[in-house]
């Protein structure tokens, strides 16, 4: 068990942030859903996140454990890790022992998770102003996720202005990932942010060749 869990652990310092695949089960049919997460991977997304907004803990817990098991049979395949995240719920996260944790600025405090996620799992934090980037990057996140444009996977979620998202970037030293509403049309428009990645949701989950659309939003990096 030791040797296992040391193959698929994460060295923090080189994750690759640059296509980040956040699901979503609405955009795709049931049977279909690790299918297109597997395509993705083989398409080139660098980093996968679980989002289950509406599901119970057991839902919730039940798909973490299928993906976490699709996830580690590709690596176990092709050699290469991609890192498996969990969205705001922290119990998930640890019960899976997965590589790590993504929460927002509603969700348990910054501090407390890094405590309890321990230091070598990796923390993301959503953040929508320098003084919310500043003070994650400071309690512990090793990433952030600031959104772009507006997004209806996330009607709550208003997109920052290129003004503020540059000020984030230049106010923090850990990577700045850019989510909301990113597909083959926006993508372009975040040329010279400097950021580190982008975030997908529909664009890759309701694609008919989801291998492909992540092949060439690859393109855009």
């Amino acid at each position: 068990m030791m040797e296992e869990k040391a193959q698929y652990s994460v060295q923090k310092s080189k994750t690759d942030y640059s296509l980040y695949l956040v699901t979503d089960r609405s955009f795709c049919p049931p049977d279909k859903f690790l299918h297109q997460i597997e395509q993705a991977v083989l398409g080139g997304v660098s980093i996968v996140q679980l989002r289950e907004k509406d599901a119970s803990s057991l839902e919730f817990y039940n798909r973490a454990v299928e993906v976490s098991g699709l996830l580690k049979k590709m690596r176990s395949v092709s050699g290469r890790k991609v890192p498996f995240l969990i969205n705001d719920r922290l119990d998930i996260a640890l019960a899976v022992d997965c590589d790590g944790l993504h929460i927002g600025q509603d969700d348990l405090p910054v501090s407390v998770c890094r405590r309890l996620l321990g230091p070598d799992k990796i923390l993301g934090v959503s953040a929508g102003s320098v003084e919310e980037a500043v003070l994650a990057e400071k309690e512990g996140a090793d990433y952030l996720g600031v959104v772009a444009f507006k997004t209806g996977t996330k009607p709550e979620a208003v997109g920052v202005s290129l003004e503020i998202f540059k000020e984030i970037r230049e106010a923090v030293s850990i990577p700045v990932v850019a989510i909301g509403g990113i597909n083959l049309e926006t993508i372009s428009l975040l040329s010279g942010l400097r950021i580190d990645g982008v975030a997908v949701v529909s664009a890759i989950m309701g694609s008919e060749d989801a291998r492909g659309t992540t092949t060439i939003l690859r393109k855009y990096l």
